[in-house]
């Protein structure tokens, strides 16, 4: 199948709302997979400045969404694995136009659909988004590069079903640096 840059086929689950309580195993690549956030020593990932600005601005999701968990996660020298888990919060069960509140539910309840353009808030296309857009601006203004691109168009997410795959995850994730070259990302293999 070709895909054109107005055909491209979405990676999200047909139908599933994104803002939805529950985990999802998020990957983000860099821009032609460049490593640069660091590199691997050892099996230990040793993060340049980038990095650092990367798992800062990864930590700093919680703190401004307070609907939002972060589990494990690993910056990688060209690409981040994480787990976000979405907790229930007062604006789940919203009608798109915001009527309804916390105490009265609105009578009619769509399901948010992410569209090129109109974003869902509390969704994990949303998040993602505005983690790669803060760390792109963030690079980009040292460089004085503006506009460079720092991440490959998408990323790779994965809505986790039950406590074991989330076990698992954790377990890919924690060792992902032990595994540094055999990675199928790594691009110096």
């Amino acid at each position: 199948m070709t895909y054109s840059k107005n055909h491209r086929q979405s990676i999200r689950l047909p139908g599933y709302d994104y803002t939805q309580p529950g985990a999802y195993f998020i990957t983000i690549t860099t821009h032609n997979r460049e490593s640069l956030f660091g590199q691997i020593d050892d099996g230990v990932m040793l993060l340049n400045e980038w990095g650092e600005f990367a798992r800062a601005e990864w930590l700093n999701t919680t703190k401004i969404r307070p609907y939002v968990e972060l589990d494990e996660f690993c910056i990688m020298p060209n690409h981040i694995h994480g787990i976000i888990v979405i907790r229930e919060h007062s604006d789940r069960g919203m009608a798109r136009d915001g009527r309804g509140t916390a105490r009265r539910a609105p009578t009619e309840i769509i399901t948010p659909t992410e569209q090129f353009g109109k974003p869902i808030s509390h969704s994990i296309p949303t998040i993602v988004r505005a983690y790669k857009s803060a760390v792109t601006k963030r690079i980009n203004e040292i460089n004085h590069t503006p506009g460079a691109p720092i991440w490959q168009r998408n990323y790779y997410e994965h809505i986790i079903r039950n406590d074991i795959e989330l076990n698992r995850i954790r377990g890919y994730i924690i060792n992902n640096p032990l595994v540094w070259g055999e990675d199928t990302e790594n691009s110096a293999r």
